[in-house]
C-alpha cells in the first residue's frame, strides 16, 4: 500500500535525508586510493551515530554492514571487507540513515584518483539520467514516466539498464510501495501524488545489461565483468512538482 505522509512525516523525513547527504559530504575526502571499504564503513558508522542517526541497513534481513560498497563492476550490495580502494576504481556509497523511524536513502558513485573515459562517461550519464527520471515528478503524472525518462536517456547514450533492482517507496520503511523501475512505459505504474515519497535510483553498466548474485547473496555484479554506476535520491511529490530530500552538498 502506498502512503502519504503528513507535514509532521514529511519534516523528520528531511531532516533523515539532510543526514544522508551530510555523510556522503562528510566521507567524500576519504575515498582514496589505499583506504579499505571497511574503514569507509566504520567512519560512516560512527558519523550517523554522532549525528543522532540510524545506521538502517546494518542488520536488515541479516545485511552486516553500513554501508553498500559496490566497486567497479558491483552493481549493488556490496559488503565492505579488506579491499584497498585503488586509483582507476569508482565505487557506489550507498546508505539508508533512519531519524526518528523516519529513513532518508541516496546512493552516489565516486571515482577513485583518476580514472578513465570509459567510467567518466558512466557515471556523467548515470547521474543525469537520474535527475532525467526526477523532472518526471509530479502529481499527476506516473511512476512509469519516471520509468520511461531513465530508460530513454540510457538508451540514448548506450548504457545497459539493470532490470532486476529498482527504486521504491520509502517512510518508516526503507523499502515501501511503489516500486520504481528504471525501465518502462510512460502513462502507466502508480498515480503519483502530494506527499508521496519515492527513491529514485538508475542502476546502469558500461555493457550489456545482465547481472548476477553472488555467493554471499547480497552483491549483485555485471555478467561481462564491465563496470556499473549507481545514483539515487529520496525525492518527495510536492504540490506542483517535486523536491529532494537528499541533496548533494556542494564541497
Amino acid at each position: 500500500m502506498i502512503s502519504i505522509k503528513s507535514e509532521r512525516e514529511i519534516e523528520l523525513m528531511r531532516h533523515a535525508g539532510m543526514l544522508v547527504s551530510k555523510m556522503h559530504k562528510y566521507i567524500k575526502p576519504f575515498i582514496k586510493e589505499g583506504i579499505t571499504t571497511k574503514e569507509l564503513d566504520r567512519l560512516c558508522e560512527k558519523f550517523i551515530k554522532d549525528n543522532d542517526g540510524v545506521p538502517t541497513c546494518k542488520g536488515y534481513e541479516g545485511y552486516p554492514a553500513t554501508l553498500c560498497t559496490s566497486v567497479n563492476d558491483m552493481v549493488v550490495h556490496g559488503i565492505p571487507d579488506n579491499y584497498k580502494l585503488k586509483n582507476g576504481d569508482i565505487i557506489t556509497i550507498d546508505v539508508v540513515i533512519g531519524y526518528k523511524g523516519y529513513q532518508g536513502d541516496a546512493a552516489w558513485t565516486y571515482a577513485v584518483g583518476n580514472i578513465c573515459d570509459d567510467k567518466k562517461y558512466l557515471m556523467e550519464h548515470t547521474e543525469k539520467a537520474l535527475y532525467e527520471g526526477i523532472k518526471m515528478v509530479k502529481p499527476g503524472n506516473r511512476i512509469g514516466d519516471i520509468s520511461s525518462a531513465v530508460e530513454r536517456y540510457a538508451n540514448k547514450h548506450k548504457l545497459g539498464v539493470v532490470r532486476e533492482l529498482c527504486g521504491h517507496g520509502i517512510g518508516t520503511d526503507m523499502h515501501e510501495d511503489p516500486d520504481v523501475p528504471n525501465y518502462g512505459i510512460a502513462g502507466t505504474g502508480s498515480l503519483l501524488k502530494e506527499g508521496m515519497v519515492i527513491c529514485i535510483e538508475p542502476m546502469l553498466t558500461f555493457g550489456e545489461r545482465y547481472v548476477y548474485l553472488m555467493d554471499d547473496n547480497w552483491g549483485i555484479k555485471t555478467e561481462d565483468g564491465m563496470p556499473a554506476a549507481h545514483y539515487e535520491h529520496t525525492v518527495l511529490v510536492t504540490k506542483d512538482g517535486y523536491e529532494i530530500l537528499t541533496p548533494r552538498l556542494e564541497d
